[in-house]
């Protein structure tokens, strides 16, 4: 006979029913799809109405790939859109019981948003941010619910990707956490807690073997393509650092490299001066088809 564990009993009493995505782009996107995908009522908002309904139709666009591959029945495709309704902007997140900021990894943008998802929403929602590398404890400090704050940190992409980094602020509760902790195992993600250090864990570890692997590159030690065969063939990585440099964006790359550099105060974490080029180029990576490699638009 098996028993319920605490978590076990506590996601029993799970009270978050309508979950609030602030950001319709790629990840915002993908968290959205997931949320819905078990059973949540997914309110998508974004800079206006249109940016929002756009989001949603890059879901079903993903969910139709899925069905013609055999995974997916129309019938769930369906059930799963019709749980996400798009909305004009955060103010028409007031009726989430908890909601996710997935907007650019910019400090003043989050900060702001954070104020106005504070005034807009209830409250007793709790506001997650999925940032990747900036202080929890100072988003949390931007509004007057700093104990209903945390960091919840998914990785691209959303759906496949089974983790979820646990950030606890400074000033966020054992109830907030433990809400957290329960919305992510629900939405079928692995759940690590880590401390609020730039960076977390994930992109502590990952970003400068990323921007050690473009200064390789930059030196002309080896070719990209060579860098990335060593790495996958040498390493046992899925994919090489420079191509996932891409999948990721490397303005997203150089913003979290900024971070750690600024943050931690250790030439270590310093910005290849060949990835700030590469951004200043506008060479962003697939989204905008050239990055390390190019790509069909």
């Amino acid at each position: 006979m098996s028993h319920a564990g605490p978590s076990d009993k506590l996601a029993a009493n799970l009270t978050v029913k309508k979950i609030g995505v602030l950001g319709a782009g790629q990840m915002g996107a993908g968290i959205a799809q997931t949320a819905a995908m078990v059973g949540f009522d997914v309110l998508l908002a974004d800079r206006d109405l249109a940016t929002a309904e756009k989001g949603k139709s890059k879901i079903a666009s993903q969910l139709a790939k899925q069905v013609e591959k055999g995974k997916l029945s129309e019938a769930d495709s369906k059930k799963i859109l019709d749980l996400i309704i798009p909305v004009d902007g955060l103010v028409g997140l007031k009726a989430s019981d908890f909601a996710i900021e997935a907007v650019t990894e910019n400090p003043t943008l989050k900060f702001q948003l954070f104020k106005q998802l504070d005034e807009a929403c209830q409250p007793q929602t709790i506001l997650a941010t999925n940032t990747s590398s900036i202080s929890i404890t100072l988003i949390a400090a931007q509004t007057k619910r700093p104990e209903r704050v945390a960091g919840m940190h998914f990785m691209n992409p959303v759906p496949v990707m089974k983790l979820v980094e646990g950030i606890r602020a400074l000033q966020t509760s054992d109830e907030t956490f433990q809400t957290v902790r329960l919305v992510s195992e629900k939405m079928g993600k692995t759940f690590v807690e880590v401390k609020d250090i730039p960076g977390f864990a994930v992109n502590r570890i990952l970003m400068p073997m990323i921007n050690e692997a473009i200064q390789t590159f930059y030196e002309g030690i080896a070719s990209v393509e060579d860098i990335d065969t060593a790495m996958k063939l040498g390493t046992n990585q899925p994919m090489g650092p420079l191509t996932l440099a891409d999948f990721i964006g490397l303005d997203t790359c150089l913003a979290i490299m900024e971070v750690l550099h600024q943050g931690l105060g250790d030439s270590k974490y310093r910005p290849s001066p060949l990835l700030k080029q590469y951004v200043a180029a506008g060479w962003l990576g697939k989204k905008v088809g050239r990055g390390f490699y190019k790509y069909d638009t």
